[in-house]
């Protein structure tokens, strides 16, 4: 489970692209949440698995929709008693992005830097880009 890790222990699994099929494999994950702009599905993808295309676009404006949209559909399936997987190609920053706000929608962090923080310590290569930070910083104001 290197190359992709837990979020949430048997009901999420984050990474990139490239360890997709390996956690299929390793997991009982039953949808899996494509965020890359031109997600096509990777060959040998199991048909028991419902696979959903929530693009987000990497270095432009406007995103908030697609963030919120992505956000609200893997923390749905996980209180449906779904098992997921998201990722975008690298499992950094849009993967990162989700996985921050997910946290804070199951109310396992409060603010975006405690999610940020609790999603980096499960997988480290986290790196939020700035306007993505911004962007989760509008949905989750400190209060």
């Amino acid at each position: 489970m290197e190359n992709y890790h837990e979020l949430i222990p048997g009901k999420v699994y984050i990474g990139g692209e490239n360890a997709l099929l390996e956690a299929l494999q390793e997991q009982e994950i039953s949808d899996v949440f494509d965020l890359r702009d031109n997600g096509t599905e990777a060959e040998g993808f199991p048909a028991k698995v419902t696979r959903h295309h929530f693009p987000i676009v990497e270095d432009e404006s406007g995103q908030e929709n697609s963030v919120q949209a992505a956000i609200q559909a893997v923390t749905a399936a996980v209180n449906n008693g779904k098992t997921v997987y998201f990722h975008c190609a690298g499992g950094r920053n849009r993967t990162g992005t989700v996985a921050t706000g997910v946290l804070l929608e199951l109310g396992l962090a409060s603010t975006v830097e405690e999610a940020e923080a609790l999603a980096k310590v499960k997988r480290p290569d986290i790196n939020i880009k700035q306007e993505m930070r911004e962007v989760l910083q509008g949905f989750y104001p400190v209060k």
